[in-house]
């Protein structure tokens, strides 16, 4: 199956479940594309010492993940993510077309 995610959030719970989701999806053999929108495009430096989201993501992309970030959420913030490329909303609209699935956190 395909599955695609888009996270919305900076809540590090809420973005630590996505992508544990997005682990085990993967692991079930499902192709999983993860698109970062909004506040979600600040999920690289979220800090919680009992949710470590930059783990999580970081087994997200070595097991075969493909994470998408908006180019225009990360201009509004000055920031460059590391873990994926600069994307945009054709990017997002791609992922929403092609998957069987999308799930919102």
């Amino acid at each position: 199956m395909k599955i695609g995610i888009v996270i919305y959030s900076n809540d590090p719970e809420t973005v630590w479940n996505a992508y544990r989701f997005a682990n085990f999806a993967l692991k079930q053999g499902d192709e999983v594309k993860v698109f970062l929108l909004g506040k979600g495009v600040e999920c690289e430096s979220l800090s919680d010492e009992r949710f470590n989201v930059r783990e999580q993501m970081e087994d997200f992309v070595e097991h075969g993940g493909k994470i998408y970030a908006c180019g225009t959420c990360l201009k509004i913030r000055d920031s460059s993510p590391e873990l994926c490329p600069i994307s945009t909303m054709k990017d997002m609209y791609e992922i929403v077309r092609e998957s069987d699935r999308v799930l919102t956190f």
